[in-house]
């Protein structure tokens, strides 16, 4: 969160998150990371304009913002889903003291699909942001979900990635790393993108799967040693709980709405 945040009442939240501009910025966020180029032909307005109000949002906390790996020049907007739901939460009690909302922990994963979904998560180096997530999705889906990874140009698996993941209950000790062009016949329902490299060279995968992408530092480049990256490995690990925590609420609603 950038320093320069203003503390704002819910009231002011509400008002922040009114303008409908503001709203569709925040709801095209909550599908993936995207650059204000991408945001202004999503949302058809200025650049300008667009602009203006992803800076009125990242004062008020509910966007971050992070330079692209791929081209320097180039900026990923982040929506903090987190910070979404406590100032809901906080507006709601602030109306009247016995609407008490909460964030609490999403629903149980429902599913219409005859098979399991399929997530594809790509990276550069498949060494350790893609082979967590795949990991983590499985596991907290109840393998529910058929996760798969991959890189650009793969190298063997850092021992950080699998230390944080050992931390979870997670054992990655085994998997190996691999190619994205071994996958490339593969038909996936969804494909994210952890490296801002990675998108800018991912091919077409066959059924255009729904693409997302979630603009992550490499933690191996946090430092010369495991222990100077071991830090950024946790940090890595738990922005990719809070993602797909949102991924699997995302996938959930999309189960029922099949239903219905």
């Amino acid at each position: 969160m950038l320093a320069d945040v203003v503390e704002i009442s819910p009231l002011e939240f509400l008002q922040l998150v009114a303008d409908p501009v503001r709203w569709r910025l925040l709801g095209e966020l909550a599908l993936s990371d995207r650059r204000v180029g991408e945001l202004t032909e999503l949302l058809g307005k200025p650049q300008n304009l667009v602009s203006y109000h992803l800076g009125e949002l990242r004062k008020a906390g509910l966007v971050s913002a992070r330079r692209s790996s791929a081209d320097g020049r180039d900026t990923y907007y982040r929506v903090d889903l987190r910070r979404c739901g406590e100032m809901l939460c906080a507006a709601g009690r602030g109306l009247q003291p016995g609407l008490r909302l909460d964030v609490g922990a999403p629903e149980p994963l429902s599913l219409t699909a005859k098979r399991a979904p399929r997530v594809l998560f790509l990276c550069t180096g498949n060494s350790a942001r893609s082979q967590m997530a795949e990991a983590m999705l499985e596991h907290r889906s109840g393998h529910l979900i058929q996760a798969r990874s991959a890189g650009s140009h793969p190298k063997p698996l850092h021992p950080n990635a699998v230390r944080v993941m050992g931390e979870r209950g997670i054992d990655i000790s085994g998997r190996p790393t691999k190619h994205l062009s071994r996958l490339a016949r593969t038909r996936f329902d969804h494909l994210i993108t952890l490296c801002d490299k990675v998108r800018e060279i991912c091919p077409e995968f066959p059924g255009r799967p729904t693409s997302a992408h979630w603009s992550m530092a490499d933690p191996a480049a946090a430092g010369d040693t495991d222990e100077e990256t071991y830090p950024a490995f946790r940090r890595t690990a738990e922005d990719l709980e809070e993602r797909i925590g949102s991924l699997l609420a995302q996938m959930s609603e999309e189960g029922r709405k099949e239903k219905s």
